[in-house]
């Protein structure tokens, strides 16, 4: 009788979806959303504009990847509706989003792993502790060649490639490794585009980069993800889901967000899509990003809601 109970009301949760969905459907939604923001992000809220298309095809989402600080800047501006972001807005973000008379709400979306990232020929440094990935990035008097760092390793030079000045990704990576954000060496290839670095280290031997844990997935033919050790760590943890979610992947796993306009929020197009947005974990998952937990998922869509219900909206 229970597991009858129980199949009933999940027949029933499903035929109010249904009818939820033809419901929305009927509404015919119209409108344009626009986002900027992080390339990691990106791939998730992409993916989530594609979904919501197909059941709003009215409704225009355009997405650009200024990275997260172009994308905070361009959200200040008062030129898009949503932020992507791969690290919590600065303070000075913030006070220029004040006096611009910009108001938003911070939702978190999902978990992410920083891959560090070699050439699959690179046989001899499958494994870097923090301090050698510091020895790497840091600004004075660091690792050139890759004997610098053990001398059994080849006596070639590291090159580089990471994400430019503006992406979250970067200021996520400095500040992990570095001890600050945005305290790195200048002389390696930067981009905007993840896969710039891809390509990049994809192609050299001797090359090292880091990006988004969905990058790799998506390249992990082309490429070869290095085992971190933490300072205090006494294991070498690869960039995983598991890993990830165990808590064990330090110092490189970050929240995701997005920001929300609330002047935007007044248009039904944006809140149906940011209602949508915090319920497909599954299109979190698909996108190759770590899911949030159930119960951060629940509190994210608790804090959307009310912040509607604050302002007379629903």
């Amino acid at each position: 009788m229970a597991k009858r109970i129980l199949h009933a009301g999940i027949g029933a949760s499903v035929a109010v979806l249904l009818a939820l969905g033809v419901l929305h459907s009927q509404q015919q939604l119209t409108g344009e959303i626009k986002a900027d923001g992080s390339s990691t992000t990106y791939l998730i809220t992409e993916r989530m504009a594609t979904a919501f298309r197909s059941i709003h095809p009215k409704v225009q989402i355009s997405i650009g990847v200024s990275g997260t600080g172009g994308g905070f800047k361009k959200f200040a501006n008062n030129e898009t509706d949503i932020s992507n972001a791969s690290r919590a807005i600065r303070p000075a973000e913030a006070e220029l989003c004040r006096k611009n008379g910009i108001e938003f709400l911070e939702l978190k979306v999902a978990l992410d792993g920083l891959a560090v990232i070699v050439n699959p020929e690179n046989t001899w440094a499958r494994k870097l502790t923090v301090e050698q990935l510091q020895h790497i990035w840091r600004p004075d008097n660091p690792a050139r060649r890759w004997s610098d760092l053990d001398p059994n390793w080849p006596n070639e030079r590291i090159e580089l490639f990471g994400p430019g000045t503006d992406s979250g990704t970067f200021d996520y990576f400095t500040e992990a490794i570095n001890g600050k954000e945005k305290v790195s060496r200048a002389d390696y290839n930067a981009s905007e585009d993840d896969n710039v670095i891809v390509n990049g280290v994809a192609r050299s031997k001797y090359a090292l980069g880091y990006l988004g844990l969905a990058y790799y997935e998506e390249n992990r033919e082309r490429l070869t993800a290095v085992a971190i050790r933490d300072r205090e760590g006494k294991d070498f943890y690869l960039p995983t889901r598991e890993n990830v979610l165990k808590g064990v992947y330090k110092p490189l796993s970050r929240p995701l967000f997005i920001y929300v306009k609330l002047a935007s929020m007044k248009r039904p197009e944006v809140r149906e899509f940011v209602r949508f947005y915090l319920r497909r974990s599954d299109l979190v998952r698909k996108s190759g990003y770590i899911e949030l937990p159930i119960a951060e998922r629940l509190e994210q869509q608790e804090r959307f809601e009310k912040a509607l219900a604050e302002m007379g909206l629903r």
